[in-house]
């Protein structure tokens, strides 16, 4: 009998590749992760593959605007704003890099395991 495995990065919200209810738990928790409107269609929501893929584009299409908004925020918001507040635009949207960085791996590792791949436990 195999275990189940979650391998770091995994998200707490998911039970472990086959454990029982697991796919259920993890398309609840990418839906979580997209915006309310994916609920309403079908072909994203009853395949959990596809919701994955679908996640994973959405994580990433977030991750380039922070990026943008990182790479404007100096040069663009002193214009309307005074430098602390352009210091806590910065700070926020580095806060949400991270985030956004470790969402993008466990999204990954879901889609992984959705795909097939299970992992196994390092001593």
């Amino acid at each position: 009998m195999s275990s189940s495995v979650a391998p770091p990065g995994w998200p707490v919200e998911v039970r472990p590749p086959d454990a029982p209810g697991w796919v259920g738990s993890a398309t609840a928790w990418l839906l979580d992760q997209c915006p309310p409107e994916y609920r309403g269609h079908r072909a994203v929501r009853d395949q959990p593959v596809v919701l994955a893929r679908f996640t994973v584009h959405h994580v990433e299409a977030s991750r380039d605007a922070v990026h943008r908004a990182l790479s404007e925020a100096r040069a663009d918001l002193p214009k309307v704003v005074d430098a602390s507040a352009v210091e806590g635009a910065v700070q926020t949207w580095l806060h949400e890099e991270a985030r956004l960085q470790g969402l993008r791996r466990a999204v990954g590792l879901v889609e992984e395991a959705l795909r097939g791949r299970r992992f196994a436990a390092r001593l």
